[in-house]
């Protein structure tokens, strides 16, 4: 017998527009009932985003976008979706009465939120997402850059998006991102496709990315961890998180990785060069943190 998540995957392409339709309207006539979200996982990408929110999903406590049938993990509503306007954005929060409901069965009120890699690397995000609620709690999920890049490369690839070779394309790197900042500067509303999908390498300069969302909330709102910590111990970074977020502790039914992808080997000269160059940046970065060194 089908679940709801198959009747609608079985049901024609028509008949699945015209219920989202219906639910979004549903949502955005409800609106004014649907607090903002609690948190986000803002970043960084290929840094274990996915994994982390499916994790977050599983606590009783968390509650996922509204209508939660499958797990959509983002609105791209700061860098995609801002034309929609607040209300739109809104309308995939739960209502404060579901939530009351669901807190007198737990005891403790759920939380909601969501999770996009980009929402870190977009310098304009972070004061944005302050507009929208000061209470919102981030969390920031930081790889070892050299390896980041290279899996970041490896998905446009697979992606279909990037033609070159991973050593050529850090060579074009520059020349393909120029400009693009001053356009995002210029129009709030801009959308920089290859600020997005080609930034392997500066993507994993993370202190200035970092010291962005200090500025818009407090350090006590902004949670940092490695990637690798995660991967390490899966149950630890977890617990780690639900403290965070003021969430009870939960063992996790799973801990497998979602969103992985195939790998190949890194060319040598490229992992020589890039580890080099971020040593600088990694060395700022754990001093900023006060933290023993994130990477090599």
């Amino acid at each position: 017998m089908l679940g709801l998540s198959g009747i609608k995957d079985a049901a024609p392409r028509w008949m699945k527009d015209a219920g989202d339709v219906v639910t979004r309207s549903y949502a955005k006539g409800t609106v004014g009932a649907r607090p903002a979200p609690d948190f986000l996982i803002v970043g960084t990408k290929r840094g274990g985003t996915t994994s982390l929110y499916n994790y977050l999903l599983m606590h009783p406590g968390v509650l996922g976008l509204f209508p939660q049938i499958r797990g959509k993990k983002s609105t791209d509503y700061f860098f995609k979706e801002r034309g929609r306007g607040e209300l739109w954005y809104r309308s995939h929060f739960h209502t404060e009465a579901y939530r009351n409901l669901l807190s007198r069965k737990l005891g403790y009120r759920p939380l909601s939120g969501e999770a996009s890699p980009y929402y870190l690397w977009d310098p304009r995000i972070a004061m944005q997402a302050r507009a929208v609620s000061l209470n919102i709690k981030a969390i920031a999920l930081l790889r070892d850059p050299v390896e980041r890049a290279y899996s970041h490369y490896q998905e446009r690839v697979q992606n279909g998006v990037e033609p070159l070779g991973f050593e050529a394309a850090l060579a074009a790197e520059d020349t393909r991102l120029a400009g693009e900042l001053g356009k995002m500067a210029a129009d709030s509303w801009y959308y920089s496709t290859a600020h997005d999908f080609y930034s392997y390498r500066a993507r994993g300069v993370y202190l200035p990315q970092v010291q962005n969302w200090h500025r818009a909330f407090p350090e006590g709102q902004l949670l940092v961890l490695r990637s690798e910590d995660m991967y390490d111990d899966v149950q630890g970074a977890f617990d780690r998180v639900c403290g965070f977020l003021g969430l009870p502790r939960y063992d996790l039914p799973t801990t497998r990785t979602f969103n992985a992808s195939a790998r190949s080997t890194m060319p040598a000269e490229a992992r020589a060069e890039l580890t080099a160059y971020y040593a600088p940046h990694n060395k700022a970065l754990a001093e900023y943190l006060q933290r023993e060194p994130l990477w090599p």
